[in-house]
C-alpha cells in the first residue's frame, strides 16, 4: 500500500482502523444531532473523513425515526451545516462494541449511558465539555424549551468542545 503523502508518509493508508464516534442526548432531535453534524464539517474540512464515522442517538425511544428539530436544523443551516437527513435513532447494547467513543451531552444521559453499557465493549464514555475545559459550562444544555437563542448556544459549545475532541482522537490514535 502506498504511503500516506499528507502526513510525510510516516503510515500506509492500511495501518489505520476507522474511528467510531457516537454523540448522545436524550430523544436524538436536538443536540446530539447537531454535534454529529458539527463534528462531522470538522472532520470532513481537516481531510479525516475515511478514519473517521460519526453517528448520534437518544438514550429515549419517543423520536425514533424523526429528523432534527427544526430550530436545531435551521441553527445548523446557518452555520452551514445540513442535518436534514440525519434520522433519530436510540443507543443500543451493540453500540459500545461499535463505537470508540460514545460522548454524553449532559449528566443525565451520561449517567443513562453508563447504566447501559454492557461492560465488555470498546467505548471510552466521557461528557463532550470535557474535551473544552476552558469553557464555563460542563454540560450541552438542552434547547427544547427555550427560544432560538438556546440552539446558537448549543452550537457555540458543540464548537468548542468538537476541536478538543478531534485533537484528542488525532493524538489517540495518529491520525
Amino acid at each position: 500500500m502506498a504511503m500516506d503523502e499528507q502526513d510525510g508518509g510516516s503510515r500506509t493508508a492500511d495501518s489505520i482502523a476507522t474511528v467510531h464516534v457516537l454523540f448522545v442526548c436524550m430523544g436524538n432531535i436536538c443536540r446530539s444531532p447537531t454535534a454529529e453534524g458539527v463534528f462531522r464539517k470538522l472532520v470532513e474540512t481537516q481531510g479525516l473523513e475515511t478514519d473517521i464515522a460519526i453517528d448520534s442517538a437518544g438514550t429515549i425511544s419517543y423520536h425514533v425515526g424523526e429528523p432534527p428539530d427544526n430550530r436545531a436544523q435551521e441553527a445548523a443551516r446557518q452555520r452551514d451545516i445540513d442535518l436534514s437527513t440525519l434520522r433519530a435513532r436510540q443507543i443500543i447494547s451493540d453500540d459500545f462494541h461499535q463505537f470508540d467513543y460514545i460522548i454524553a451531552m449532559d449528566d443525565d444521559n451520561l449517567r443513562n449511558i453508563q447504566t447501559m453499557d454492557p461492560g465488555d465493549g470498546k467505548a471510552e464514555v466521557s461528557l463532550l465539555m470535557d474535551f473544552a475545559p476552558q469553557a464555563e459550562e460542563r454540560v450541552v444544555p438542552d434547547p427544547y424549551y427555550g427560544g432560538s437563542n438556546g440552539f446558537q448556544r448549543v452550537l457555540d459549545l458543540i464548537e468548542q468542545a468538537s476541536i478538543g475532541l478531534l485533537a484528542q482522537i488525532r493524538q489517540q490514535k495518529g491520525l
